[in-house]
């Protein structure tokens, strides 16, 4: 019976009414307490919440959908030749200048051979139009002289046909009074004879002398219509022979294809042996140090989005960790649905609005691009902080 007794539970002793009133009003007080603690802490995060966004985050703009992009330069063959050497590969690192493909050089150089032969024919012939307008310049003056001497002619000719026949008229006015003999007239009359043909032959050696003359004056004015206000470098037939040794020379130069820009070589096209057409697009450099991105926002964003306003980017290539800074520097002109091969018709009955995007590009801090490189093609997340200009 005592173990009966010892085994049963102990009862609690018996509250008053007073006890359990006091209880349940601090409990109460307890709660309250905590209640207004809580509101006073959901309160304050509230308040710093909202003074963390209104400093932070209001008048920015985001967006998910953007790409890196760049002003890739398509290397292509100026001239049709055969490839020598393929000094690149794909993803392979190059700077402006550095040799990308070799091509054959053997029609070239030919070609630079056969323009210099015909550059130094061009100035022969220069010379022996020049040589020539000497030699008829020459003969222009031969001539003046055969006239002067012919003239000269012509006047002791005129002379001696004035001496016979005053040699004449005088035996004539002495044969009546038989002073003088008929030989002697007839001598006189026959001097005069000669004299008068030689002052004819004297006027034909004129008339040749001066058409001589005239010839190579015309000799001399072909002659020098061809170096008349030239040098021997300014020459019509020299300059076109220059000018294609030059063409040729430069053809010369193109057999050894240089990347235009700094980038990394893609989308390879070329391999040793393969004869390439003029034009023909052999590779693609993509210059990633002067990328940029494009974003897409929403129409509804552009409110306050201006040119000139900071953004920050970050990737998935790189993680959230990387921050990416950079301005905005332009705007498109157009959403890509207006310039798209089949445009919407929204004129139909069964339009539906669909929020539109515009692309703005956003210029990248070249510093960032340096120590984390992007490649083109990566998504983009942009936020614009419109509060700035």
């Amino acid at each position: 019976m005592a173990e009966d007794t010892a085994a049963a539970p102990a009862q609690p002793p018996h509250e008053s009414p007073e006890t359990a009133s006091e209880n349940n009003g601090a409990a109460q007080a307890t709660r309250k307490k905590f209640l207004r603690i809580l509101a006073i802490a959901v309160v304050s995060i509230a308040l710093i919440w909202g003074a963390w966004y209104f400093l932070t985050q209001a008048g920015r703009v985001s967006t998910d959908n953007a790409y890196v992009g760049a002003d890739s330069a398509t290397v292509t063959a100026l001239i049709s030749a055969p490839v020598k050497e393929v000094r690149v590969s794909g993803t392979q690192t190059v700077k402006k200048g550095d040799v990308l493909v070799v091509l054959d050089d053997a029609d070239a150089r030919l070609a630079v051979a056969d323009a210099e032969a015909a550059l130094r024919q061009a100035r022969q012939r220069y010379g022996q139009a020049s040589a020539s307008a000497d030699a008829a310049r020459s003969r222009v003056a031969a001539r003046g002289a055969d006239i002067s001497q012919a003239r000269a002619r012509m006047r002791d000719a005129d002379a001696a046909v004035a001496k016979a026949r005053a040699e004449l008229a005088r035996r004539e006015s002495l044969s009546g009074t038989g002073a003088v003999s008929a030989e002697e007239l007839t001598a006189a009359r026959t001097a005069l004879a000669s004299a008068s043909a030689a002052r004819d032959l004297a006027a034909a050696s004129i008339a040749s002398a001066e058409a001589t003359r005239g010839s190579a004056s015309g000799d001399l004015g072909a002659a020098e219509a061809l170096v008349r206000g030239t040098t021997i470098n300014s020459a019509p037939d020299v300059a076109a022979a220059q000018a294609r040794l030059d063409k040729a020379q430069l053809d010369l130069e193109r057999t050894v294809v240089r990347a235009p820009v700094d980038g990394i070589v893609t989308n390879k096209q070329v391999q040793v042996g393969q004869r390439i057409a003029a034009g023909a697009p052999i590779m693609v450099v993509v210059p990633v140090a002067t990328a940029y991105v494009d974003a897409n926002f929403k129409e509804s964003q552009f409110k306050r989005i201006r040119i000139g306003q900071p953004v920050e980017l970050t990737s998935d290539y790189y993680g959230g960790d990387v921050v990416f800074r950079g301005k905005v520097v332009g705007i498109a002109g157009g959403t890509g649905a207006a310039f798209s091969l089949i445009p919407a018709q929204n004129a139909t009955g069964n339009w539906v609005k669909v929020v539109q995007r515009l692309p703005v590009r956003i210029a990248l801090d070249p510093r960032d691009l340096k120590d984390h490189p992007l490649r083109v093609g990566l998504s983009m997340e942009a936020t614009i902080d419109t509060r700035e200009k």
